[in-house]
């Protein structure tokens, strides 16, 4: 990740290309991680044969790496191409994960870890009916909670009623 902006609002070092292809094989390979690419729509439909990877806006990841919880998920979101900010593609791209964290995987609570500094995704957790329960002054970030209650539930499945659960396709080239 090249970009000074991304690093700091995500909290990321800068990794050699080397250590960007250990990371990602690692998250593609890793019973622990869930990682949903976001791709920008808009630009998938309107240049038709256009590879995914020229559309990527971002990603959003879901770590089950507490032990002692299973029913916990981290997320966090990353929308990377400054011209796809704040047009909702975040938002509903944890609206998904979520939902898929609580129908696929029996999650019921989770938590967004997010620098201090990084204000809209505060707010958008916060939209989203997360509470913030622990500030780290050492790490600079935020710890937000979401507990999924039955109302809550009932509210992120009518949020994400209109997701529908496609099977990957290698190679793909086409919006269906």
């Amino acid at each position: 990740m090249k970009s000074e902006e991304l690093r700091r609002l995500t909290a990321s070092d800068p990794l050699t290309l080397e250590q960007e292809y250990v990371m990602q094989h690692s998250w593609r390979e890793d019973a622990d991680k869930c990682t949903f690419i976001v791709l920008d729509a808009e630009k998938w439909r309107a240049q038709p044969g256009t590879s995914e990877e020229s559309c990527m806006a971002g990603d959003v990841n879901l770590f089950l790496t507490d032990l002692g919880d299973p029913s916990l998920g981290e997320i966090e979101v990353m929308i990377a191409e400054p011209s796809c900010r704040g047009q909702g593609l975040g938002t509903e791209a944890v609206l998904m994960m979520m939902s898929y964290g609580v129908t696929k995987l029996g999650l019921t609570k989770f938590e967004a870890k997010i620098g201090q500094g990084n204000e809209p995704s505060i707010r958008m957790f916060r939209k989203l009916h997360f509470e913030q329960v622990a500030v780290s002054s050492v790490f600079q970030e935020v710890t937000l909670r979401l507990t999924m209650s039955d109302p809550e539930r009932q509210w992120l499945l009518e949020q994400t009623s209109h997701v529908e659960e496609k099977p990957y396709r290698a190679g793909a080239s086409e919006p269906r």
